[in-house]
């Protein structure tokens, strides 16, 4: 799966992966009050509106990026109508050829942590048929409670050909109150990154590896540590824009061949149209704000890998 993520950023030449992080106040009145009037202002009202909106960014830059990053728990709050819009959402991304990223960092042992592996990224045997659950191409995982959490999701990503970004040094202010914690002298995140280099040694495609880390922009010199410490992971980086990252951030998350990372933005693109910033954009123009941001985002990026 690796491969078909290289693949895409390769030809669209950017690096950029949009999270799908839908809140009701990113939505604007006519796309809400359309979707309370057919449902009522239930959660299937706010499923639907969800559903809409998201719809609305992914026709305006499927063409701009190759991959989306749902993250779950945005839609978890709504209930099983939230649900139904993220596999909607997940199935409309595949149907525009984008890869999805299930951001939903997922961690147990054993059979639970097959399970909800087998649920985002693998399938299932019912009676004398086989289904998929929701279908992601990717997922990041908590790596807390070791490799008996990790290792089965590796194992449903060798036989599904698909991948996970395990998490290593996340881009929020307190991160560092357990991720940063020395041991034997070394930061917490340095042995995770070590162990995350390890994991992808049993699913590798070409010189990278179907074991991803997740690390956030706001920590660049951790990130080009990181880097060095992981050659055959590829990067998942949140934290650009509305969290501080900005493109001169991001050169050392990359390898010498131009590749090795994808970032994240999430409400700077999908709440772009409230941005100051995307002012002419602000009468509920979602899907052209966003469409513009992506394209400030990519020149933001490939001007600052030039100059590295």
């Amino acid at each position: 799966m690796i491969q078909k993520l290289i693949s895409g950023i390769k030809k669209t030449d950017a690096p950029i992966v949009v999270g799908l992080d839908p809140k009701l106040s990113f939505i604007p009145e006519r796309i809400t009050s359309k979707a309370y009037a057919e449902f009522g202002e239930t959660l299937e009202g706010a499923g639907e509106a969800i559903w809409q909106f998201n719809k609305e960014i992914v026709d305006a830059v499927y063409d701009l990026i190759p991959a989306v990053k749902p993250q779950i728990a945005m839609y978890e709050q709504f209930g099983i109508p939230g649900l139904v819009a993220f596999k909607r959402t997940v199935d409309y991304c595949h149907e525009k050829g984008l890869i999805v990223i299930g951001d939903i960092k997922r961690g147990d042992i054993g059979s639970t942590s097959e399970s909800y592996a087998i649920g985002h990224l693998g399938s299932i045997q019912v009676g004398a048929n086989t289904y998929s659950g929701f279908e992601e191409d990717f997922a990041t995982v908590n790596p807390y409670l070791g490799s008996d959490g990790v290792k089965p999701f590796i194992n449903v990503c060798n036989k599904e050909d698909k991948g996970i970004f395990v998490l290593v040094k996340t881009s929020n202010p307190s991160s560092g109150e357990f991720q940063d914690r020395e041991i034997d002298g070394r930061p917490l995140y340095e042995l995770v990154g070590e162990q995350v280099e390890k994991w992808g040694s049993e699913s590798m495609e070409g010189d990278y590896s179907n074991v991803g880390a997740v690390v956030g922009a706001t920590y660049p010199e951790m990130g080009k540590i990181l880097r060095d410490i992981m050659p055959h992971a590829f990067i998942l980086v949140p934290g650009y824009g509305a969290q501080g990252g900005k493109g001169k951030d991001l050169v050392h998350f990359f390898n010498k061949d131009g590749l090795g990372a994808i970032v994240n933005s999430s409400r700077g693109i999908i709440a772009a149209w409230q941005n100051e910033n995307y002012s002419k954009f602000a009468d509920g123009q979602v899907g052209e704000a966003a469409r513009a941001a992506v394209l400030d985002m990519k020149k933001d990026i490939s001007d600052a890998l030039a100059s590295k």
